[in-house]
Parts: structure tokens; C-alpha cells; sequence
């Protein structure tokens, strides 16, 4: 444990030390036959997914993340070692991320539930889904669409070649919380506005519009996408518009940032992909001009694998 906790887990309650910085606080949970199911990867990788997803809703604001409490909802034939190990894969990414894990509960359920509930702190200013204008650019992290096309992979609904197969199944199993680039952003100024890609690009878009009431023009043709998605699906971006679960950060500037200038700030591939405009709806215009049909991302209440 940290300096910032006092006490740790053992009693009813932990004890965190005072914190002159704003906090920031969210949750995820995950459940089996919902976002995962047991046979697709290890324990290992599935406790550290469940803490990352959570890592990630704070790097979009802009923070550091600082301790979490945990909930499992255990069902019937899992034993002891499956636990033992899930857990040692959500204090390994703990540690590598500096996350006090400070307490927790057990309860019985009919589908295994993995529910994290993380703290974090942010500096003079956290990035927010309500701040966009007209005219700023919008960017985003890394390539999107792999997870999406690697859940589709372990479904059994596509198939892949050795070495993509594996990479694109990776990137499902094992998220990658962009930590330091949202601090990165968060120092900028005027502060961009920020969300992370976890229900597809298209709809955590709407969020920002909406919250922001804006409109948005996005440019399929500058949509960043891996070789490995490109082998497997060509040049359908269906998956990399709406798929999910890419936790990659999309955000909005003010014009002016070159992509390399961005790129070398954030420590990762950034690519303009829009703008912001004046109304309330998000298009997507193919390579000649067109707008694409609607996309769907992941609904919350209705998903189901």
C-alpha cells in the first residue's frame, strides 16, 4: 500500500489520507455471458481487463488513479486457484499503475460479476465531455476496431490467420489504459475535451455532442485502423466506427496541433479524424463525400455475446 491509504482491507471500512487535489471516482463492472466468457483467456488477464476498463474512464479525464475497492459475484464450480489467480492479475496491473487495492465484498450470484469501483486524483483541471466548440478538431489515440474484431474472433463469428488472430485477440483480453497521454492533454490548454472509446467511436462521440450540444463531421478515410484489421476486414470500418472496447482516447482541440506534434506530447500514434460543427448529429462521410449509414456502438442494457 501506498502512503494514501492508512488502512487497507481487514476492517470494515479503509482509511484513505486527505488529498488537497479534486477526486475523481467511477466504476465498470463485467459480467460472465455479457462481456466475457471464461473459456476465451486466462483468469489472470480477466482480473486485470476488469481494473483497466476503470483505469481508463480516468485517463479520459485526465487523472491519476489511486485506490479502488472490488465486488465479486461468485457463482457455483469456480474454486479457490481460479480466484487466486484473478486477482493476481488485477494487482499486477495495481502495481504497475500505482492503485491501492484498499477492500471488497463477496456474494453469491448465478453468472460470475467482476465490479470495480476505482478512485482517482486530477489536477488544475479535468477533461470533460462538455466542452467542445464548433470548429475544434477531433483526434484519437492508437487503432480502432481491433478488440471488436477480436470478441468477434473468440465468438466464433470470424476467423483470422496465426499471428493476427493472436494480435487482435490481445487487444480484446488486454486493454491498454492510455494514462499518460491523458495527463499529457490535460496540461494543455485551453483543456481538450475528452472521452474514452469504450461503447464505439460513433456513439462515445454522440456523448461529447451531446453533452456539449454540438454536432460532429467525422472522415472515414482518415479512420486509423491496424494492418491486422485491415487483413481480416479490407475496407469495411464498420467495426472500427461502432465496435467498442477499443479504450483508446478521443478528444477535441482547438485547431492548430499537428498529429506528429500531438503524437510526440502523448507518447502514442495520434490521428485527426473530424471536426466539430454546429448542430447535434455526428456524420460520417466516406472518401467521396457521402454520408455513411448510422452506426451502432455497444448497448449497456441490451449486449449480449
Amino acid at each position: 500500500m501506498s502512503r494514501r491509504t492508512a488502512l487497507g482491507p481487514g476492517d470494515d471500512c479503509a482509511i484513505l489520507a486527505p488529498s488537497r487535489a479534486p477526486r475523481l471516482f467511477t466504476i465498470d463492472s463485467m459480467v460472465e455471458d455479457v462481456h466475457f466468457r471464461l473459456g476465451w483467456g486466462t483468469p489472470e488477464k480477466l482480473g486485470a481487463k476488469s481494473l483497466a476498463v476503470n483505469l481508463s474512464d480516468i485517463a479520459a479525464m485526465g487523472g491519476r488513479p489511486t485506490a479502488c475497492v472490488v465486488n465479486l459475484a461468485v457463482r457455483a464450480g469456480l474454486d479457490m486457484r481460479f480466484f487466486e489467480r484473478l486477482y493476481a492479475g488485477m494487482r499486477s496491473l495495481a502495481r504497475a499503475t500505482k492503485v491501492d487495492i484498499v477492500g471488497g465484498n463477496v456474494t453469491r450470484a448465478d453468472k460470475l460479476g467482476i465490479t470495480v469501483a476505482l478512485l482517482g486524483e486530477v489536477g488544475a483541471a479535468a477533461m470533460r465531455r462538455d466542452s467542445a466548440r464548433p470548429g475544434d478538431e477531433i483526434f484519437v489515440t492508437g487503432t480502432l476496431g481491433d478488440s471488436a474484431l477480436g470478441l468477434r474472433i473468440l465468438a466464433g463469428k470470424l476467423s483470422a490467420p496465426g499471428k493476427t488472430r493472436r494480435a487482435l485477440v490481445e487487444r480484446h483480453l488486454s486493454p491498454t489504459a492510455r494514462l499518460a497521454a491523458g495527463l499529457a492533454l490535460a496540461r494543455m490548454r485551453p483543456v481538450p475535451t475528452a472521452i474514452d472509446i469504450s461503447d464505439g467511436l460513433v456513439q462515445d462521440l454522440g456523448h461529447i455532442a451531446e453533452r456539449s450540444e454540438v454536432g460532429a463531421e467525422i472522415d472515414a478515410t482518415q479512420i486509423p485502423v491496424s494492418k491486422e484489421y485491415r487483413t481480416v476486414m479490407g475496407d469495411d470500418l464498420s467495426l472500427a466506427l461502432g465496435g467498442g472496447e477499443d479504450y483508446e482516447l478521443l478528444f477535441c482541440l482547438r485547431p492548430g496541433r499537428s498529429e506528429a506534434e500531438l503524437g510526440r506530447r502523448l507518447g502514442v500514434q495520434v490521428r485527426r479524424i473530424g471536426t466539430i460543427v454546429r448542430g447535434r448529429r455526428v456524420l460520417v462521410r466516406n472518401a467521396r463525400g457521402r454520408t455513411q449509414p448510422e452506426v451502432a456502438g455497444w448497448d449497456q442494457l441490451r449486449g449480449r455475446l
